[in-house]
């Protein structure tokens, strides 16, 4: 068992080694459960997470099943099967939780007094995009950093159709766990066939990679996708 020995820093909840080493699978999905049903959880490493969780899937599945006295029962494909399904579960539980708070919150929103962080337009606004792109928007929220974390709040809000947030939560979040575990793990398995050297040992450069593919659409969106283009005349 891999030992961590090191004084806590804060950079290290950023760091998706510091859960597996110091929660394992257990700790890997509350993590997923509450970046997506926790208002706190926006910060926590989703996508890298799941990336190196695939990486380990071998000892993450032995440590599930050893819990329960089944540490015998050992496959490449099964331990993927039970990591895709029980960390497919967690999430789809956190977006459940935070739909559920956004429509006990909703109504309220609706009269609260128009403010610098908050214009009841905006409400509307999102109640029309949902209404518009309602399943594509829970579905590919689930890709993008913190936006995955308020997506289904502000479903809940804008009283999204429980059953049209239901079935885009579960595809949502199935591809999600399964793109990023099956992608941490066979291309850990392809990296050392081709190149002779295990991921394991440059987890840091790949967590950074991972940071800035996810997070690139977001700041673009943020810093561009606003602007109008001039009109000539």
């Amino acid at each position: 068992m891999v030992q961590l020995h090191k004084i806590f820093s804060w950079k290290d909840l950023l760091n998706p080694m510091f859960y597996i080493i110091n929660g394992g699978f257990w700790l890997l999905l509350f993590i997923v459960f509450a970046e997506t049903g926790l208002f706190a959880g926006f910060f926590l490493p989703g996508d890298s997470l799941l990336f190196v969780a695939g990486i380990y899937s071998a000892n993450l599945a032995h440590e599930f099943l050893k819990a329960f006295g089944l540490g015998g029962v050992h496959s490449e494909w099964f331990d993927l099967f039970l990591l895709v399904t029980l960390i497919s579960l967690a999430g789809i539980l956190g977006n459940m939780l935070g739909y559920w708070f956004g429509r006990k919150i909703g109504p309220t929103m609706y009269n609260w007094k128009d403010r610098f962080l908050f214009k009841k337009k905006y409400l509307n606004d999102a109640h029309d995009f949902y209404e518009k792109h309602g399943g594509g928007a829970i579905i590919f929220a689930r890709f993008l950093p913190v936006i995955r974390t308020f997506a289904p709040i502000v479903a809940g809000i804008v009283q999204m159709e429980r059953r049209k947030f239901m079935v885009n939560n579960i595809i949502g979040c199935v591809a999600w766990v399964v793109s990023m575990i099956f992608a941490g793990h066979f291309l850990q398995i392809w990296v050392r066939k081709q190149f002779g050297f295990e991921l394991k040992d440059h987890l840091e450069m790949i967590v950074i990679g991972i940071i800035v593919v996810t997070t690139a659409p977001v700041l673009w969106k943020i810093f561009f996708g606003s602007k109008k283009p001039t009109q000539t005349t």
